[in-house]
């Protein structure tokens, strides 16, 4: 009998945690370990920080999912990797500090064969003085966050009920910060509650960000193919901001978030401010701070994981020039180097670079987004480890066979823009491949026939959708497997 343990139950970890207990005998062992009761789809709390939608709505409890399932389920949170065991001959294990009502500051020794680390990041709202809802902003990263924005969105409004104008400060709030797509869900979903309110006419909507310019979004933007013609994304970007009446600050790391105003600076170095009544502002992430030991107890924490505290994989971490990077510089299999029983997935593991060109401003701070790497291809990546380790678990095979390079994957993602039966939007992208391949893409770095972009109606409907078909897969019901990640 063997072991599974997967760390994290988000998108990623939850998928590779159902996949693998379909795919193992019950003579093998599926554990999950997280510190959280509940599983909550991210995407949907973009609806949740409008009201349109309750935290009841984006979440359920994952304890009865995997007493379904068979999966062992331990509510707590991983501190540290001994992926040697602590004597020779030892089975490996990882320390949980456990989180249960009925555990809460007990620890625990969860052995295992084999590990996928998707634990997914911590929210570093420390890394900008007064960033987040302990702060002076809000936040929409998690449902609770979400829902508090609600709460402080309704306040807004009611003070324009009442004839006050309103500054609404969205985007990302740090030079480094990625997820510029849900500030950019968060921000028109806003200004659509605005119109729908009738308070429009008393908001001034402005988005900040460290993006070079507008939708980039973390992937060095793209060529869109919309309706028989091709364009960029910054000018099917900025054509809807302008058309929605949304200002626009890019270039910018937010240095610090005051009562009711921001400061930032440029690339070009200079020192500005904003004020704002009402600010949702997306942290930068680190990995959760898992360290790892040797079996002699020596710290090995920089031999696992990157100075961000995301996982080494399979990937270039040489340092190369931007310039120099290679789709190939990628990771495949996401399996540590060092360890080869370890995988890790989803946002934890670590880039080997960034995808938008790195830009430091004139006095030295970079202001630039780092790589996203959430949903469908979490997903994606997951089912594909999982089903690596299951082979590997049941002797079919001794190292991974099955791959999920970003640079080798294409993408959908819909965006919304305005949650409503008839009158909602939301923008549908796709990309192939999600990393840019130059060398065979000579002049759009993606394959134009499968990269495209469109707004309108349909995408809104179609996001609510999928808002309910993952939902119904991630709780296992039946036939859950035929919903694509």
């Amino acid at each position: 009998m063997a072991r599974l343990v997967i760390l994290g139950a988000g998108i990623a970890g939850h998928t590779a945690a159902l996949h693998a207990r379909r795919k193992l005998g019950r003579d093998h062992e599926v554990v999950v370990v997280s510190p959280n009761s509940k599983w909550n789809w991210i995407p949907s709390n973009i609806w949740v920080g409008v009201g349109v939608m309750t935290p009841e709505q984006v979440t359920f409890p994952l304890a009865p999912v995997y007493a379904k399932t068979g999966v062992t389920f331990v509510q707590g949170k991983a501190t540290c990797i001994h992926p040697e065991g602590d004597a020779e001959g030892a089975q490996p294990y990882v320390d949980v500090l456990l989180t249960g009502p009925d555990t809460q500051g007990q620890s625990q020794k969860v052995p295992y064969d084999w590990l996928i680390n998707a634990t997914g990041p911590k929210l570093n709202f420390d890394a900008t003085p007064g960033l987040g809802p302990n702060g002076n902003s809000l936040s929409v990263c998690t449902y609770d966050h979400a829902d508090h924005a609600a709460r402080g969105l309704d306040e807004a409004v009611a003070r324009m009920q009442k004839g006050e104008q309103q500054t609404l400060l969205i985007g990302t709030g740090h030079g480094t910060c990625t997820c510029q797509g849900a500030a950019f869900e968060y921000l028109f979903n806003v200004e659509f509650e605005l119109r729908r309110r009738g308070v429009r006419d008393k908001a001034k909507v402005i988005w900040i960000s460290n993006e070079h310019e507008l939708g980039d979004f973390g992937m060095g933007g793209m060529f869109l193919k919309r309706g028989g013609y091709i364009t960029h994304s910054r000018v099917f970007t900025e054509s809807l901001y302008t058309e929605r009446g949304v200002e626009w600050i890019t270039r910018a790391g937010v240095k610090e978030v005051g009562a009711r105003e921001v400061s930032y600076e440029t690339l070009d170095g200079e020192e500005r401010t904003q004020n704002f009544d009402f600010a949702m502002l997306l942290p930068p992430f680190r990995g959760v701070g898992l360290s790892a030991l040797d079996r002699q107890g020596d710290d090995i924490t920089t031999e696992l994981f990157a100075p961000n505290g995301f996982m080494r994989v399979d990937a270039d971490y040489s340092g190369k020039p931007f310039e120099a990077w290679s789709p190939s510089d990628w990771p495949s299999t996401y399996q540590s180097p060092k360890y080869k029983n370890i995988f890790a997935v989803g946002i934890a593991f670590a880039p080997p670079h960034a995808i938008s060109k790195p830009m430091v401003s004139a006095k030295g701070t970079p202001i630039s987004p780092t790589p996203p790497r959430t949903g469908m291809p979490s997903g994606v990546m997951a089912r594909q480890v999982a089903l690596n380790v299951v082979d590997m678990m049941q002797g079919r095979a001794t190292e991974p066979t099955r791959h999920a390079s970003m640079a080798r994957m294409g993408a959908a993602c819909i965006a919304s823009a305005g949650a409503s039966l008839f009158g909602g939007t939301a923008v549908s992208m796709t990309m192939f491949p999600i990393i840019p391949d130059f060398e065979k893409y000579p002049d759009t770095g993606r394959d134009i026939g499968y990269t495209s972009g469109e707004i309108g109606l349909a995408g809104h409907w179609l996001k609510h959708l999928l808002h309910y078909g993952f939902i119904y897969k991630a709780k296992a019901n039946p036939l859950w497997v035929v919903v694509p990640e």
